[in-house]
């Protein structure tokens, strides 16, 4: 009943690698919060996403991701200190 949906799942992230898979998530979820209008959802969420990048150690790729990870995480709080709701 359900393989046909998780084999075209399976077949489309196939061509992807984990890191990029982790930054469309990243991006949609971003959209979601913006939704909301609190600057301190995005930025904990921000928080997570840095930390998901940062210790996922399956991302094959570049060290890009490592790096994308590690700019969240110090621009995140900042983020959070400065939001005023």
């Amino acid at each position: 009943m359900f393989a046909l949906p998780l084999q075209v799942i399976d077949n489309f992230l196939l061509q992807y690698n984990l890191g990029q898979v982790l930054l469309l998530v990243y991006v949609l979820a971003t959209l979601a919060a913006l939704t909301q209008r609190s600057l301190k959802i995005v930025a904990l969420q921000t928080m997570v996403f840095g930390l998901v990048f940062m210790l996922v150690p399956s991302i094959d790729g570049p060290n890009l991701y490592l790096y994308l990870g590690i700019g969240l995480i110090v621009i995140a709080p900042m983020a959070y200190v400065s939001a005023g709701r």
